[in-house]
């Protein structure tokens, strides 16, 4: 029961995205709402950390089942990607590089505005 009232707390704020988009046909996706939304609520303090932690601790532990549908739906599009295999890399290459590099100028930034004992 738990963990299905921390799923609550997680979704209510997607499903608000998702009809505040629908609603005023915004053209950021209803779940990206939703993810503000959340964000802010933790921020403002409207939902505590502790409210959601195990669930967020689970789901992030299984984290690579999420992205089997994607490799299946890679798997689906070979015939798409024959002949452009090159470019293909090259571009994953480069955004992965693009991420860590953004990744870590972040976490730089967090880490230098708080004060660690």
């Amino acid at each position: 029961m738990k963990y299905l009232r921390q799923l609550m707390i997680i979704l209510i704020p997607y499903l608000i995205g998702t009809v505040l988009q629908l609603i005023f046909n915004l053209p950021i996706p209803g779940s990206v709402i939703g993810l503000i939304l959340l964000f802010l609520a933790l921020q403002i303090g409207i939902i505590k950390v502790e409210m959601i932690e195990e669930l967020c601790e689970f789901l992030l532990s299984n984290m690579s089942f999420f992205f089997i549908p994607a490799g299946v739906g890679l798997m689906t599009a070979f015939g798409v990607l024959k002949g452009k295999w090159i470019p293909f890399i090259i571009i994953v290459i480069i955004s992965t590089c693009l991420v860590w590099i953004v990744t870590a100028f972040v976490v730089k930034i967090l880490r230098s505005g708080r004060k660690y004992e």
